[in-house]
C-alpha cells in the first residue's frame, strides 16, 4: 500500500513547477502600492496636520532605508523618530489612510513621511519630551497592532488614528515582528510573544518618567496578546498593580483565548494610588473580525475574547464583576456622539478613540487580497500541497488584485522553504 506521505513526496515536484509557471505572468502585472514610502518628504503643504511618534520596535532593521524596519526579529529594542504629514481635511475622508500611488508621496493628497530617523534610546526619550511638553495634561497614547502588519502600516494607521480621534497625546507606537502575511500566523503568534519583555520595559520606562502625566494603552487584534502579557508581567512583579500612570486600556478586537484572559485580568488587579481608582478596561468586540475568523481555524473551537457576544451570560455578569467596560460593535454604528452606557463616563482619551473604533473605523492596515483568502482556504492546516493548489488558483486573481499580487511573492517563498523542509524530512 502506497503512503500518503509518498504521494505528497512525489506530488512536490509538479506542484512546485505548476506554481512557478504562473511567477512569470505575476511579475510581469503592474504593481501595488510602492514599497519604501517612508523616505522622507523635502516639505508639506498648507493645511496639512502633522503628527508626530516615538517608535520602539523589536523588529529588525529593513535593507531597504525607506521601509526603516522589517518583519524579522532583533534581540534589543530598537528606536526611531516618525514625522506623518496628513493631507488636508478638504482631500481625505475621516478614518482612511491615503496611501501614495508612487513615490515620492505627494503632501496634498497622500501620507507621507517628513522625518524617519533611527535613533538610539536616549535620543527617541529626548525627542519624546520635546511634543509631550506640548501636550496637554501630558497625557501618552501607546498603540500595539494586530496580526498581519507591515511596519509602514503600523505607522500610517496610528498617525491616521491620533489625527482623526483628535485626542491630545503624544503619540507612542509599538510595533512588533509581523510578516504581514495572511499565512504568518504562527509566526507574527510567537512574535508576539517574543515582545511581551519590551513592551514590558517601555511602560516602565514612561510610567517612571516625571514628566508623563498618564498613560492609555489602544491594542488591536493579536496585539492584545502583547499587550496583557505585558501588563500581566508588570503587575506580577509589583505585587498585583499596574503603574499608577496607566489609567486606561483599551482592547479592540482582541485575540486572546477567553480563558486566558480570565487568568490574565486576574493578576493584573489593576489599581493606581493605594485606595485609588482602578485603571479603566474598555473592550471593543468585533464578531467579524477577519482576524479572528482566521485565528478561530488556528485554534479550533477555542473562542476569542474580541468575538464574543457580551450580552449573554456569563460573559455579561463576568465583566461586570471585573469593572471592564464593554462596547459590542455589532450594535453601535458610526454616530457623531458614542452614548453606550458607562463608557460616555469614560476619559476623554478614551472617549475620542473608542468613539472612532466603535464607529467602524479600521485599526489596520492588513494587506491581504481576495487571492490571500483563497490560498487560506485550500491550505487547511497550511500543508505545502494545500497551499500549492491556493496559490495556483490564486495566480489568476493576483494579476487583478493589487493586495494579491503585493503578497505573491512572500507566499511564494514560505512554499518554497516548506517544499524544502518537506523533502529533507523524508529523506
Amino acid at each position: 500500500m502506497v503512503s500518503a506521505l509518498t504521494i505528497s513526496r512525489n506530488r512536490l515536484p509538479l506542484l512546485r513547477a505548476a506554481v512557478l509557471s504562473v511567477v512569470a505572468l505575476i511579475l510581469a502585472s503592474c504593481a501595488g502600492n510602492p514599497r519604501g514610502v517612508l523616505s522622507p518628504v523635502a516639505e508639506t503643504v498648507p493645511g496639512a496636520t502633522r503628527v508626530d511618534m516615538m517608535v520602539v520596535t523589536t523588529r529588525e532593521e529593513a535593507a531597504n532605508r525607506a521601509e526603516m524596519f522589517s518583519g524579522e526579529r532583533r534581540e534589543h529594542a530598537a528606536f526611531a523618530d516618525i514625522v506623518v504629514s496628513i493631507p488636508p481635511a478638504s482631500a481625505r475622508k475621516p478614518g482612511e489612510v491615503q496611501w501614495p500611488r508612487r513615490l515620492p508621496g505627494n503632501p496634498a493628497t497622500d501620507f507621507v513621511a517628513l522625518q524617519a530617523d533611527f535613533l538610539n534610546e536616549k535620543q527617541a526619550l529626548q525627542r519624546f519630551q520635546r511634543v509631550l511638553k506640548k501636550t496637554p495634561q501630558r497625557s501618552v497614547l501607546v498603540f500595539v497592532h494586530g496580526y498581519n502588519n507591515r511596519f509602514e502600516d503600523a505607522v500610517f494607521r496610528f498617525a491616521q488614528i491620533v489625527n482623526d480621534s483628535g485626542a491630545k497625546v503624544a503619540p507612542v507606537l509599538f510595533t512588533w515582528p509581523s510578516r504581514g502575511s495572511l499565512l504568518a500566523y504562527g509566526y507574527d503568534r510567537e512574535s508576539a510573544n517574543f515582545s511581551r519583555d519590551s513592551l514590558e520595559n517601555l511602560l516602565t520606562v514612561l510610567a517612571r518618567d516625571k514628566s508623563v502625566g498618564e498613560i492609555s494603552i489602544l491594542a488591536h487584534s493579536m496585539g492584545n496578546w502583547v499587550a496583557l502579557e505585558a501588563l500581566r508581567q508588570m503587575a506580577i512583579r509589583n505585587n498585583g498593580r499596574l503603574a499608577p500612570k496607566i489609567t486606561n486600556v483599551m482592547l479592540a478586537a482582541p485575540d486572546v483565548d477567553i480563558d486566558v484572559f480570565r487568568t490574565q485580568i486576574s493578576q493584573i488587579r489593576a489599581s493606581g494610588k493605594p485606595g485609588g481608582k482602578p485603571a479603566n478596561f474598555v473592550l471593543f468586540t468585533s464578531r467579524d473580525d477577519r482576524a479572528l475568523a482566521v485565528s478561530r481555524r488556528v485554534w479550533g473551537s477555542s473562542v476569542r475574547l474580541g468575538a464574543i457576544n457580551p450580552a449573554i451570560e456569563p460573559f455579561k455578569s463576568e465583566f461586570n464583576r471585573k469593572n471592564v467596560t464593554v462596547v459590542d460593535m455589532a450594535g453601535v454604528r458610526t454616530t457623531d456622539r458614542l452614548n453606550h452606557g458607562t463608557f460616555a463616563e469614560s476619559p476623554e482619551v478614551v472617549q475620542l478613540i473608542g468613539a472612532r473604533v466603535a464607529g467602524g473605523q479600521t485599526l489596520t492596515d492588513s494587506r491581504a487580497g481576495f487571492g490571500d483568502h483563497i490560498i487560506q482556504i485550500t491550505s487547511g492546516a497550511a500543508t505545502s500541497v494545500g497551499t500549492a493548489a491556493g496559490l495556483v488558483l490564486a495566480a489568476p486573481v493576483a494579476v487583478l488584485d493589487a493586495k494579491t499580487r503585493e503578497n505573491y511573492g512572500g507566499q511564494l517563498q514560505g512554499l518554497g522553504q516548506s517544499l524544502s523542509g518537506t523533502v529533507e524530512g523524508v529523506q
